[in-house]
């Protein structure tokens, strides 16, 4: 069972996420302007020579800047956390994000490439596009990690850091249809992480927004 904190943004809590046994740890580049930071590089050199995992999120769709992240960084893992739909509910046009994707693989084929996969929360009647968008983008993606859809989104186009729980049975459905681990996030804590995973049955579960 795979084991992931976001958002580790500093040496010291890297280094408690790595005394505690955490498997993954993730960290995120706010924003195209700032992605070079002598700081967060610590981070993720300080799972060098151990089991733990670094991710990296990207909050910016340039791809210059992306690549000279990767290469400046040297993560793990890539993760991709774009919306994927519109405020309704309806699927975007995903061509641009699977060719990015293609892209980093062929770039740096030492990378893996994590991809949030948008499930809405429990409450939700009418359709929604989980396991169409799950199913376009798993030829070029390594892991699957849920996380909540809301109409509005804390960060303009994108999906996370919301706090709010997921639908489990949508989820356990994508864990059902895919051909590759899915880590279980949205709106874990230790109250319902329990009940969650088995319920779901996923690859690992992710925490940031009820954790920190």
């Amino acid at each position: 069972m795979i084991v992931q904190i976001y958002e580790i943004q500093d040496p010291h809590e890297a280094e408690i996420c790595i005394e505690a046994g955490v498997d993954h740890i993730g960290s995120v580049l706010i924003s195209r302007e700032t992605w070079r930071d002598p700081v967060l590089r610590e981070v993720f050199r300080m799972t060098d020579g151990t089991a733990v995992r670094n991710c990296l999120i990207p909050l910016f769709d340039d791809a210059d800047t992306l690549y000279m992240a990767l290469d400046y960084y040297r993560p793990d893992f890539v993760h991709f956390c774009d919306a994927l739909t519109n405020r309704r509910g309806i699927r975007s046009d995903m061509h641009t994000f699977i060719e990015t994707q293609a892209e980093v693989r062929e770039k740096f084929p030492g990378v893996g490439i994590m991809r949030s996969i948008p499930v809405p929360e429990s409450v939700r009647t009418a359709p929604f596009p989980t396991l169409e968008i799950a199913h376009a983008f798993e030829p070029v993606t390594d892991i699957f990690l849920t996380d909540t859809w809301l109409e509005q989104a804390p960060v303009e186009g994108y999906i996370g850091i919301t706090g709010r729980t997921i639908d489990w049975d949508m989820a356990a459905r994508l864990v059902s249809h895919s051909a590759i681990p899915v880590i279980l996030a949205g709106g874990l804590s230790p109250d319902n992480v329990y009940q969650a995973l088995l319920k779901t049955g996923p690859a690992g579960a992710d925490s940031c927004t009820r954790t920190n």
